[in-house]
């Protein structure tokens, strides 16, 4: 039901206050008194002059996608994060962007062209609660243009596989779904139009791939199968992988081809078995070549082998006859393999499933060029001073990123999951608040402990310091705001205080510009003030109303209520920032979107620019301290993006 605009917001200028309502709880937000007289609700609010344009895609979906790094002959490396698939230029440190997609890419497959590619995604939900039908997007990698969509309202949950036929130059695409039945489909991209389809398989697919040699041939594998499908016209006909005296697998997890057309498949039991062209039988075994599961073939183009492994992590190069000849491992701190493939001069790709993409050559080091969190993600804050930030996530990585290199500069585990971080005006200590409510301060040179402390059991969703530097707030679901008195540049804490008065969790908090109160929100709506040495609750509007704040990070107050959208749930916006200059805001929803709005934002629902790129939820944004570029972090995408602000 859409409120007239009367009833959705109220004005009561003797008060000096706006009234909206979220969820039918109404939200009383006081106005400075040089805005009384003049403050208008049917004020228009203005588009910000500034825009923001993707520049940086921090990590890789690794942990649960297969088969999607790649080498274009531009020289880019190919893969996808989020709803983002990145071209990434490793030599000149630049990436571009294909954002056609709406919500989480699952599958990658390049064309013989090596021009054309296809990426297929889940199922998304619009804004206003419309399922998105999952599809697969054919587009052009050089001029970033799409091509062809393919299966709106065909596919069931999402895009699982997608490949192209390679020996008819390329004319068919065949797709597997996540319906029930992973329903293998065949289609001619070109004209949009499906050929053939056939229940797959009951569980779950892993790989589907054109046989190099033969159009009409298709491959696929996964849990307790490896099938083999001819087409004829519009059917597709099944002979099953036959293992005879060797042992069936849990899982067959992969499947490349050799280049005399054998079918090779890596599976969880650590064998290769290699199928003689065109038949269902196996004509050649390596027992036993990893310890656990081989997650990844590559046939280099020298015809030798390389493959992957899960749980040893091993690297192993086999020779035309299948003997070994090099091995190397991952490091540990960047987990198991999940794709191969051949990079420039001989070198290889390896993305793992810790959502890290390296670099090397046998039987040298394998180096990391992407790295990104791997479980969801809401900690972040902007270096002070520095073109640094430092996120935390549920992953228990507290990473110190630098936007120019876009590498960490250093990555610390902690005993928690991380949820919020802060950092010391000075920059030389961070605080990092947990899901478990312990929170720990940082050096930011040596990332040595300097501090720990708990506070309650619950998660810690703020740790801000004052901008005097000599208070630290700590927000926790308890309901409660602890102060913290900081001495000797952050190394020494020592509590002063704690706010009582939340009848709900606390969410967001700010600091005044003098460092003598705080602002706090909490998950029922309510905006509350406090004194900050004290801990005391303010209760007379007419002290903190004209109040500065030094930053602005309360998603409800006058200045902001503009972000919210019409019929809002009080949870669809997770985050705003201010730019420093005050004349942006910043918003993170729950629909995937970044919006820039001008600020104050004190119109009802006020335009914004906004900007995809993050799947469901968005759950941070800050501003750099020079307001150059904007960060924004992803809740269960894990995917931080870097825009510059133009």
């Amino acid at each position: 039901m859409k409120r007239s605009p009367s009833k959705e917001c109220s004005v009561n200028a003797e008060d000096g206050y706006v009234r909206m309502f979220l969820r039918g709880r109404p939200v009383t937000m006081h106005m400075p008194d040089q805005k009384r007289d003049s403050y208008r609700l049917d004020h228009k609010g203005t588009l910000p002059e500034h825009k923001l344009k993707l520049q940086w895609v921090y990590g890789y979906r690794g942990r649960d996608c297969r088969s999607n790094l790649y080498l274009l002959p531009t020289g880019e490396i190919v893969y996808f994060n989020a709803s983002v698939v990145v071209l990434y230029n490793v030599e000149e440190q630049q990436q571009r962007h294909y954002l056609g997609h709406n919500d989480d890419v699952k599958c990658l497959g390049i064309h013989p062209d090596m021009v054309t590619i296809a990426t297929g995604q889940v199922a998304g939900t619009s804004k206003d609660g419309k399922m998105l039908p999952p599809h697969v997007r054919v587009w052009d990698s050089v001029s970033l243009n799409t091509l062809h969509v393919i299966g709106m309202g065909v596919f069931d949950r999402a895009v699982t596989c997608v490949a192209f036929s390679k020996s008819n130059g390329g004319a068919h695409l065949c797709a597997v779904d996540d319906a029930n039945d992973h329903i293998l489909s065949v289609w001619n991209w070109q004209k949009e139009k499906q050929l053939a389809d056939v229940k797959c398989s009951n569980d779950s697919v892993l790989a589907a791939a054109f046989h190099p040699m033969d159009a009409n041939l298709i491959v696929t594998c996964g849990k307790s199968h490896l099938n083999f499908w001819t087409m004829e016209g519009n059917t597709l006909t099944k002979r099953q992988g036959l293992f005879e005296k060797n042992e069936k697998p849990k899982y067959v997890l992969c499947v490349a081809f050799a280049e005399n057309g054998d079918a090779i498949t890596g599976d969880s039991s650590g064998n290769i078995y290699v199928w003689a062209k065109g038949g269902n039988r196996i004509s050649q075994v390596v027992a036993k070549a990893h310890e656990g599961g081989i997650f990844s073939l590559c046939v280099l183009k020298d015809g030798t082998l390389v493959s992957g492994g899960g749980k040893d992590r091993r690297m192993v190069l086999w020779d035309h006859d299948y003997n070994k000849q090099s091995e190397m491992e991952v490091p540990e701190a960047f987990g198991p393999v999940r794709a191969v493939t051949e990079g420039k001069q001989g070198e290889l790709l390896v993305g793992t499933t810790k959502n890290t993409v390296l670099t090397g050559s046998f039987p040298d080091t394998l180096n990391p060029i992407v790295q990104g969190h791997t479980d969801e993600l809401w900690g972040l804050d902007i270096h002070p001073s520095m073109e640094q930030f430092v996120t935390c996530g549920q992953d228990k990585q507290v990473h110190l990123w630098d936007t120019n290199s876009h590498q960490p500069l250093w990555s610390k585990t902690t005993e928690d999951p991380g949820r919020s971080a802060g950092f010391h005006p000075s920059g030389a200590v961070l605080a990092v608040g947990t899901m478990t409510g312990r929170w720990l301060v940082l050096d930011t040179d040596t990332q040595d402990l300097v501090y720990m402390h708990t506070d309650g059991n619950e998660i810690i969703s703020n740790v801000k310091y004052s901008p005097d530097g000599n208070f630290l707030a700590v927000g926790s679901h308890d309901n409660f705001v602890y102060i913290y008195a900081v001495t000797e540049n952050g190394k020494k804490y020592s509590r002063v205080g704690k706010c009582t008065g939340h009848s709900s969790f606390v969410t967001h908090l700010d600091w005044s510009v003098d460092s003598q109160y705080i602002v706090t929100n909490s998950g029922d709506y309510e905006i509350l003030f406090w004194e900050a040495s004290s801990g005391k609750h303010v209760t007379s509007m007419d002290l903190v109303r004209n109040v500065e704040w030094a930053t602005s990070t309360c998603v409800l107050g006058f200045s902001v209520f503009g972000v919210w959208p019409d019929g809002a749930d009080g949870t669809d916006i997770n985050a705003v920032c201010r730019s420093h200059d005050s004349s942006l805001l910043a918003s993170a929803d729950d629909f995937g979107k970044v919006h820039l709005f001008s600020n104050p934002c004190s119109q009802p629902r006020a335009p914004s620019h906004t900007y995809s790129g993050h799947s469901s939820h968005v759950t941070n944004v800050a501003f750099l301290h020079d307001d150059s570029h904007l960060i924004s972090t992803g809740g269960k995408d894990t995917s931080i993006l870097q825009w510059v602000v133009a």
